[in-house]
């Protein structure tokens, strides 16, 4: 028996053969594209295998050369590293290694990295350093029909590297059916990069090697000479059959709960995935269905609800692609990350809510909301395929079919929808100087340019002339977070407060929560919570949090534990910290860190009142265009006085006065707009920090 002794390191590649994945067949059809066009766009399913499969074969074929590396981007970083994860696992290398992975704040990558998978805004940034991408032979841009802000100025900075590397570069553009003419047409424009003379027009993929160099779809001449090649592998699917309500639901949250256990107790074995629009319906949902499955039956086959958004931990995501054990089934309820950037086996039902938050920026007021919105059709097709991985499935749609009828074919492209100054920052960083001349696949809305623009110049990264400030709009450019915070950091050397300001950083980058309960424990929560509040306000409360989780959290291991906090979340913002000092030393500015060690509990202790003021005046400084104003009946109005703003529940200015407010970020929930991470400010400061936005009537 022991022959047969099966090491641990054999058991992932036991998973799922690459072999019987569909892109196996298309192998040498996809290399030899590959090599003759500066551009091809493959087309397939989620699951078809081309993201985990094609930079393997291209590492095989030897594009690898000359210390070259294969880049492939993702518009999240869920996707990017629960792929590179499972590349490595396939190829059998240690992560970090010859495979790796780069997103915000976290680099898992070395010297040996031959396969590199990272979120699209990070190659933007990459070629701050490296305009031309010289280190990548071949760069895939994953998902690119989602069309994130990031995608569409990376491809629109792509097709600019291309007209310099015509020989040596090569772009992989994977994408749904819809919208691959697009891409192949956005390529086509304006170029003339010809490789090799371009063979007539072959009959199908198969006789292209037989034939031995036939193209297939290919761009119309008269745009330029061949650029690129569409390339379908369309991925196995099984049958889906769709289920509509026969009446519209007022809760969709419930009446998914209700699905789930319908399926549970009617339908075979399978697991379940659940589409919610954020981590606060998701975060109900599971513990809806962790309380009923508990009065089930208890020789019952088991529920296991899982979450999976943006906010979670890496490892936390990795939980959902683990397989349950035995007698239990899945449930997986998860943002729109699942609808297409990660494949998570065994899913056999799909519960569709029909919405989704997009971002939903408007010029007028400079407010950038989360908003639940109705999904289109492509998406909704895109759920449902997910029932059909495995064997067949059911898609249950928790809407009416007139409903599904009046949706949209696609839905639109974030940068006709979005606040566009980090983007325009960017290019501007990276010498794109006439942003109304620059090529985008879709052209943004000219309010959303003028808007970006007067916001970059009054936040002092824009000179008269729009031309990028030395050094402040350089700096801001090259500091990971957004331009307001780069701002504030920026800022803080003169008031003093830099070490505090990157501890809120830090805090305010998580993008989840950092306090957590457990059923009934709100209350606790609520007065462990308490505990570091100050008058002023959500930001210097993170700070007092994050001062006293180095001091005390890092050595006594109940600490997290007794004041409701999340230890992962902590120590993910001391290495955020950490990585955006590294920036500000960079150029040469010092961080007294003098303070910060001061074991004492309360920064109001540490440095008495005026600290406090000095990091309010300095958060003025980068978020005065997030400024708002308290109203008698409790609500918030924004300065032009046009939008009603509520304290998020979680934000200490939830039922507490305060004439005016600084807010981090805002989210539309059930109708009403909330802003979160507020501080109290002095109306006076707005004039002072930000003449060329307000004047005083």
């Amino acid at each position: 028996m022991a022959d047969f002794d099966i090491s641990a390191t054999f058991i992932p590649s036991l998973h799922k053969p690459a072999s019987l994945l569909p892109i196996a067949r298309h192998r040498q059809s996809l290399l030899y594209l590959i090599e003759t066009n500066p551009v091809t766009i493959v087309i397939g399913h989620t699951g078809s295998g081309k993201t985990t499969q094609i930079p393997q074969y291209l590492e095989q074929a030897g594009w690898c050369g000359d210390g070259k590396v294969i880049a492939v981007t993702q518009p999240r970083r869920v996707a990017a590293t629960t792929v590179a994860i499972r590349v490595a696992e396939e190829m059998g290398c240690k992560l970090g290694e010859e495979v790796g992975y780069s997103i915000r704040f976290e680099d898992v990558t070395s010297g040996k990295t031959r396969i590199k998978f990272l979120t699209d805004g990070l190659l933007l940034r990459e070629a701050l350093v490296d305009p031309l991408l010289s280190r990548y032979s071949v760069i895939m841009v994953d998902e690119a029909h989602e069309r994130s802000l990031s995608t569409d100025v990376l491809l629109g900075v792509l097709k600019k590297i291309l007209k310099r590397r015509p020989n040596d570069l090569r772009i992989i553009i994977s994408s749904a059916t819809l919208q691959a003419e697009d891409f192949l047409r956005f390529f086509g424009r304006d170029m003339t990069v010809q490789l090799k003379p371009a063979a007539p027009d072959a009959v199908t993929l198969d006789e292209l090697i037989s034939q031995g160099g036939a193209n297939p779809k290919s761009v119309d001449s008269t745009l330029g000479g061949p650029v690129g090649q569409i390339i379908s592998i369309e991925g196995r699917m099984f049958p889906v059959d769709i289920l509509y309500l026969e009446a519209p639901t007022e809760d969709y949250v419930e009446k998914a709960v209700q699905t789930v256990f319908d399926i549970h107790t009617q339908e075979l074995d399978g697991d379940i995935l659940v589409f919610l629009t954020g981590r606060e319906e998701i975060d109900t949902a599971v513990q809806a269905i962790s309380e009923r499955a508990a009065a089930l039956h208890p020789r019952a086959q088991t529920l296991m609800p899982l979450p999976l958004y943006a906010g979670l931990s890496t490892e936390q995501q990795m939980y959902v692609f683990e397989e349950a054990p035995e007698n239990t089934r899945k449930v997986i309820l998860s943002t729109n990350i699942a609808e297409a950037s990660v494949t998570i086996d065994g899913i056999v039902y799909v519960i569709d809510s029909g919405f989704a938050k997009l971002r939903a920026f408007n010029p007028l007021t400079g407010i950038e909301t989360l908003t639940s919105t109705p999904v289109s059709k492509a998406s909704a097709t895109q759920r449902a395929g997910r029932a059909g991985r495995t064997r067949p499935g059911k898609c249950y749609r928790l809407y009416t079919e007139a409903s599904y009828q009046l949706l949209e074919e696609a839905t639109v492209p974030e940068v006709q929808r979005s606040n566009l100054a980090p983007a325009i920052l960017q290019l501007k960083a990276l010498g794109i100087d006439n942003i109304v001349r620059f090529d985008f696949i879709t052209s943004p809305p000219s309010e959303l340019i003028t808007r970006a623009l007067e916001l970059l110049y009054s936040l002092g990264a824009l000179d008269d002339y729009a031309k990028l400030t030395r050094p402040l709009g350089i700096r801001m450019a090259e500091l990971a977070v957004e331009p307001m915070m780069a701002k504030t950091l920026l800022s803080a050397p003169s008031f003093g407060c830099l070490s505090e300001i990157l501890s809120i950083a830090a805090m305010t980058s998580l993008g989840g929560n950092i306090w957590f309960h457990h059923d009934g424990e709100k209350k606790k929560m609520e007065s462990a919570r308490r505990k570091f509040a100050v008058e002023e306000g959500d930001h210097i409360t993170l700070l007092n949090v994050y001062q006293a989780f180095v001091t005390k959290g890092k050595k006594e291991a109940r600490f997290c534990h007794d004041n409701y906090l999340n230890f992962k979340a902590l120590t993910r913002a001391v290495s955020i910290r950490a990585q955006l000092k590294r920036y500000i030393e960079r150029f040469g500015i010092s961080v007294d860190e003098a303070l910060s060690s001061n074991p004492n509990k309360h920064v109001l202790a540490v440095g008495g009142p005026d600290k406090s003021e000095q990091i309010r005046r300095c958060l003025t400084t980068g978020y005065f265009a997030h400024a708002a104003k308290m109203q008698p009946d409790g609500t918030f109005r924004n300065v032009a006085g046009g939008t009603v703003l509520h304290a998020h529940p979680s934000s200490l200015m939830f039922n507490r006065k305060a004439d005016w407010v600084v807010f981090h970020e805002v989210m539309e929930t059930g109708g009403k707009t909330y802003i979160r991470d507020a501080s109290r400010i002095e109306k006076g400061w707005l004039v002072e920090y930000a003449p060329e936005f307000y004047k005083i009537r």
